[in-house]
């Protein structure tokens, strides 16, 4: 599918509003549906903005959202994701959309195109000098059997001959569209076969309703005149049962009598129960044994043949010791970084690339406030705060001291120069 945008701002309506009668329409198909869910009219009142303006537009999309309650983008992915809508502006008496799915296409629909495009516009979603015709190539519209085929507003025309189609192009640019009769253009009646109807010509076979008023004529005539030879339909034979000569004679339960129900031959469950076979312990061993009878010799099948350990072998239990998690390094460790009381001009170390919200406040309870501190810090300070937040290594990775020396010397401006990008 084609990417589908809004049209230019140039082009766009300043507000939209439903007339009359179409808001009083789009009152009563929200009424359709239940408490809480009348988002779901969306797709009918974009259709009726539609057809009441020409073209979906931006005003109409956000109006329409703001009507049933739901935010503007959703109306916005409906009206860009189904193609129904044009979100252009279009011909004003007429835009055609030109099937050109592979029933079609085997049929000319490439030659109507052609037409479009000698008549109309040379592209597609563009008006004509006159702005009262458009055109557009779309996928199947359904009348396949009448290919090819186009489709002007809610009316198809089917059959059509590249000479026909710009006949109706025509009366359709001078205001006569109505009188353009949809449907086929080449006298057929329906879908049916081109030649005409070669079956099903008369109803008589078919409906039971003819078939029993023709008996009570019949049988009326009869009585009126006793004498008379009336034909009379003949009575509908009787079902024919199925032969039993595909019927294998086996003992198997699908064909045994017994079984059958209601059936002539009865079995006393004793007798069943006397005659059934317990079924066999299952043994996964036997199971994955071949059968000496197919394969000429017994063996196993697959896997790994396993060998029998002692009784007394003794199996020691598998402990998995979880790996002890360093000690957070003491507060009172020398290493620690020197902290400061919290100064009226707190830097946003959040500037620095790997400290978040939460590291910043884990920094300021360590008395780290600004930008000059982290550019201080020593190796022995820095693996201190490394180990005391557990980043294993992650300051000297994203390396703190050069971002905080950057964001000290010169802030945003100076980070930008030495990293290349705006800190994140």
């Amino acid at each position: 599918m084609s990417v589908r945008r809004l049209a230019e701002a140039s082009v766009q309506p300043a507000s939209f509003a439903f007339n009359r009668a179409n808001a009083a329409a789009a009152k009563q198909w929200i009424k359709k549906y239940p408490k809480g869910r009348e988002q779901s009219a969306i797709i009918p009142l974009l259709m009726i903005a539609q057809e009441q303006e020409g073209w979906v537009t931006k005003a109409a999309i956000e109006t329409i959202s703001d009507m049933l309650g739901m935010p503007r983008i959703r109306g916005l992915e409906v009206a860009t994701f189904y193609t129904q809508y044009q979100l252009n502006p279009v011909g004003t008496r007429a835009h055609i959309q030109v099937c050109g799915t592979t029933p079609c296409m085997l049929r000319g629909s490439e030659a109507l195109m052609d037409v479009c495009r000698s008549k109309v516009h040379h592209d597609q979603f563009h008006t004509n000098d006159k702005g009262t015709l458009s055109w557009e190539e779309v996928e199947c519209l359904g009348a396949c059997v009448n290919a090819p085929m186009v489709m002007i507003f809610k009316d198809t025309f089917e059959d059509l001959t590249p000479e026909r189609l710009a006949e109706i192009i025509d009366l359709y640019d001078a205001g006569k569209g109505a009188a353009v009769e949809p449907g086929p253009q080449n006298g057929r009646t329906g879908s049916e076969p081109a030649s005409g109807l070669t079956t099903l010509k008369s109803e008589k076979a078919i409906l039971k309703s003819t078939r029993d008023r023709e008996a009570r004529e019949a049988a009326k005539a009869a009585r009126a005149a006793p004498d008379a030879i009336v034909a009379v339909p003949a009575p509908a034979a009787a079902p024919v049962a199925p032969s039993n000569t595909s019927k294998p004679k086996t003992d198997a339960p699908e064909t045994s009598p017994a079984l059958k129900t209601p059936s002539k031959t009865k079995v006393a469950p004793a007798v069943e129960k006397a005659a059934s076979v317990a079924a066999p312990l299952h043994s996964a061993a036997n199971a994955n044994k071949a059968d000496s009878k197919v394969e000429q010799v017994s063996k196993q099948r697959s896997g790994p043949i396993t060998k029998a350990e002692p009784a007394s072998a003794f199996k020691a239990p598998e402990v998995k010791v979880p790996a002890a998690k360093p000690a957070k390094p003491s507060l009172g460790d020398k290493n620690r970084p020197a902290g400061i009381d919290r100064p009226a001009q707190v830097d946003d170390l959040k500037l620095i690339s790997g400290v978040g919200p939460k590291i910043e406040g884990i920094l300021h309870t360590l008395g780290i406030f600004t930008f000059a501190q982290v550019a201080s810090w020593k190796k022995a300070e820095r693996e201190w705060v490394d180990g005391y937040l557990s980043f294993q290594g992650r300051i000297d990775r994203d390396d703190w001291v050069k971002q905080a020396k950057a964001l000290a010397k010169g802030g945003v401006a100076e980070y930008i120069r030495v990293f290349g990008k705006k800190p994140v």
